[in-house]
Order: C-alpha cells, then sequence, then structure tokens
C-alpha cells in the first residue's frame, strides 16, 4: 500500500506551457521505470499551472524517485520552464483508493 507521496506544482512562463505540457507527459515513460513509484500522474490545473503526484510504498522509493531522472530534468529546466523554482511537498497518504492498470489519459 502507497503511504508516502510526492506533490510537486510547478508555474509555467508566460508562452512556455505547451512545452511544460510536452516536458511532463516524456517523463512518463521515466516513471514506468522506477521500481519504487508505484503512480505517477503529471496533471494540469490551470492554463498556466501543473502538478506531479507521485506515490510510494516506503521512504526509500521516494527517496530514490527524489534522486531520480524525472527531478534531475525537472530542476535542469527549472529556470528556462517556470516562473519559480517547483514547490514540492512529501506527503503522508492516510487513505485511498485507487484503479490499477491505468495507462495515459486515453486508457491505453
Amino acid at each position: 500500500m502507497e503511504k508516502l507521496a510526492i506533490w510537486a506544482y510547478l508555474e509555467a512562463k508566460p508562452g512556455k506551457e505547451k512545452e511544460v505540457e510536452e516536458f511532463l507527459k516524456s517523463a512518463q515513460p521515466l516513471a514506468e521505470r522506477e521500481s519504487g513509484t508505484v503512480a505517477w500522474y503529471a496533471v494540469k490545473l490551470g492554463p498556466s499551472t501543473f502538478g506531479i503526484f507521485d506515490t510510494f510504498a516506503d521512504e526509500a522509493g521516494r527517496n530514490a524517485h527524489i534522486n531520480g531522472d524525472i527531478a534531475k530534468a525537472l530542476f535542469a529546466k527549472a529556470k528556462d520552464l517556470f516562473t519559480k523554482d517547483p514547490q514540492v511537498s512529501k506527503p503522508e497518504i492516510l487513505a485511498s483508493k485507487g484503479s490499477s492498470g491505468a495507462k495515459g489519459a486515453t486508457g491505453r
């Protein structure tokens, strides 16, 4: 069961919204390769605001993700894509209901 999470809030610079969307979509294959990441979501909250939500069974999985390729790429592109550094928090999951086998927004 997922006990831990990461929530990253992102604000795109004006004119960079499409680039942020493409960057987030391109990160999905990296997330798929992370054995300690139970679930990974890239979301659009508004015209220029985005988020990443990940879940983990334990601290080792969360730490591996924090030190992994997605986080490195995110912070490497931060100055170019975002109005400010990503706001990252590390919530604890109290309760959840999830579906298994979902593959992206199209269900494929």
